[in-house]
């Protein structure tokens, strides 16, 4: 969206930005509607929802933060519907992702380390399979045992623990057959809700958006009060964390809290998902007030963290689940809980990055 004309009045910026939303909101929708059914279409079915996904995020979030200058019943009765649909949609994407990274992370704590190369070996050429191999985790698969005669064998080979290894096979499986049939039911799930009446007067609903919006006729007040009211709930649930413990590398409170006998030990997450949906009201916020003009450079380098940050714990209480699932082998459930607390620390890991991040711009923001 274009930057905001400073003779604009409030009604009328927000009007701009709540169409522009509207706009794509519909036209994701229109390219879902024509994706075929092949493997192309189904990407862009995939790609049109999430745009669908996005625009609804936004459309909510700025009738969150500017309802006292629309319409209240109205604001009132579209939150939640944009809610349910967001929400709905993104389950299907979340659950491809927490597997593709549970498996990463299996491959990588039950592979062994490289064997380091003869000094006089010839370096890998640029392009080749070695090394041309595309950033990204891996998908777990089965680590190889040295060959009889090799004489490598020994000689900083560091293989797996033993429990470890023979469990991570059948950990992947239970994890792809649970996560997989989530992704199926969400899959449905989301199918559903496209064919469904709520669906089609939500759709009505950013239809009648797209070209008006409505505003409450008795106000029309300056934007940037409520939009500084979100900075401030931002800046005091940031307050609220303990942002100096997180500053410490490897400081493992959020293992602790995730192996604690608490029947909800991942609730101390709570907070930072706060801040993680707070910061994206003030995100949205900024771009009603500035359109696509620079910002604070803190607001993207905290929302990657804190993304980061959910889908560590998310991925940790999947496999959580998985190690209760009844009558599994000892050495499954070993790796599952070694899978969960690599995930934990994973937690703790973003918890440091957006600290360093946060504190870090704070003195250079403008």
């Amino acid at each position: 969206m274009a930057q905001q004309h400073h003779e604009m009045t409030a009604g009328e910026a927000l009007s701009v930005y709540l169409q522009d939303q509207a706009t794509a909101f519909l036209r994701s929708l229109r390219l879902h509607r024509e994706s075929s059914t092949d493997a192309q279409g189904a990407e862009e079915s995939l790609a049109a929802a999430r745009s669908l996904r996005h625009a609804a995020r936004r459309i909510g979030a700025t009738l969150h933060t500017f309802r006292p200058l629309l319409d209240q019943e109205w604001t009132e009765e579209l939150r939640p519907e944009l809610a349910w649909l967001s929400g709905t949609l993104a389950r299907e994407h979340a659950y491809a992702a927490r597997l593709d990274r549970l498996l990463g992370a299996l491959h990588r704590l039950s592979t062994p380390a490289p064997v380091p190369a003869p000094a006089d070996a010839p370096a890998v050429p640029a392009g080749s399979a070695a090394g041309s191999r595309p950033p990204g985790r891996e998908r777990w698969t089965q680590p190889t045992a040295p060959r009889a005669g090799d004489t490598r064998a020994g000689q900083g080979a560091k293989k797996p623990a033993g429990h470890l290894a023979v469990g991570a096979a059948k950990a992947a499986a239970l994890l792809e057959r649970q996560l997989t049939l989530a992704r199926t039911r969400a899959h449905s799930a989301a199918l559903q809700a496209f064919g469904s009446s709520r669906f089609h007067a939500v759709a009505d609903t950013v239809a009648v958006l797209a070209s008006e919006v409505p505003l409450h006729p008795a106000r029309d007040t300056d934007l940037k009060p409520l939009a500084a009211a979100a900075e401030a709930q931002l800046a005091e649930a940031v307050a609220a964390l303990p942002l100096l413990r997180a500053g410490h590398p490897y400081n493992a409170e959020a293992l602790v809290h995730g192996l604690a006998a608490d029947t909800a030990p991942e609730a101390q997450d709570a907070p930072w998902l706060k801040v993680r949906s707070l910061l994206r009201l003030h995100r949205y916020a900024q771009e009603v007030l500035h359109g696509d003009a620079p910002r604070d450079p803190r607001i993207g380098q905290a929302g990657q963290a804190l993304d980061l940050h959910r889908e560590a714990a998310d991925a940790a209480t999947a496999a959580a689940t998985a190690a209760r699932t009844p009558r599994i082998a000892p050495a499954t459930a070993y790796a599952l809980g070694v899978l969960h607390a690599d995930q934990r620390h994973e937690v703790e890991a973003a918890r440091f990055t957006f600290q360093q991040a946060w504190l870090r711009e704070a003195v250079t923001a403008p």
